[in-house]
């Protein structure tokens, strides 16, 4: 057998090379999906006017004001989100690089598992991906929750100290998967000793 056949095969076979490729890669793909949910899904509940029984009812201008600034509901977005100076056009070429190795995670996982392994680029385009997530919902809390809601009128709020829902929840699952042991069983034990 031709030596790099042989190690392919080798690295691919060995739980203790594609168990944490695996583990890496499924943490980086639902981070994606975080934060393409809250890119389009946060615009898309501000358009929401109530549910009726087919569903959302959702405002007209949803679609005019959003979904035609591109054919793609998550660039669409992305541009809204431009427009209402959130994020910027170096943010937009980040979210390009995020889902470039998104797709090259999910398209070419078996090849990167027998030869190369992850990407290069995967741990700085995970925390960019992380800091998007984290720029996007702390404006969506400055300015719109609490500015609608009066108990925060007048009151001076750290942006540093904010932790969105979605952050939570991320930095659960990368403790969780991710983690020491003692990280990875923190929230099962402390779950549990509420029984």
């Amino acid at each position: 057998m031709d030596e790099k056949v042989r190690q392919s095969w080798e690295r691919f076979l060995n739980p203790d090379v594609v168990r944490p490729h695996l583990i890496a890669t499924s943490v980086y793909i639902f981070a994606y999906e975080i934060l393409k949910d809250s890119i389009i899904g946060r615009i898309r509940d501000f358009f929401c006017n109530g549910l009726n029984e087919k569903g959302d009812i959702i405002d007209p201008k949803y679609q005019t004001d959003v979904l035609n600034l591109n054919k793609s509901p998550v660039y669409a977005s992305l541009e809204w989100l431009k427009r209402m100076n959130v994020i910027g056009q170096d943010d937009i070429a980040t979210f390009d690089k995020i889902k470039e190795c998104r797709n090259t995670l999910v398209h070419d996982f078996s090849h990167l598992t027998a030869t190369t392994g992850l990407p290069q680029s995967f741990e700085n385009n995970f925390g960019d991906m992380v800091s998007l997530l984290r720029k996007i919902e702390v404006w969506w809390i400055m300015n719109v929750e609490l500015a609608i809601n009066p108990d925060y009128d007048g009151q001076e709020i750290d942006e540093a100290g904010i932790m969105p829902g979605p952050l939570m929840s991320l930095r659960v699952l990368c403790d969780v998967a991710l983690g020491s042991d003692e990280q990875s069983r923190f929230y099962f034990k402390q779950f549990k000793k509420q029984d």
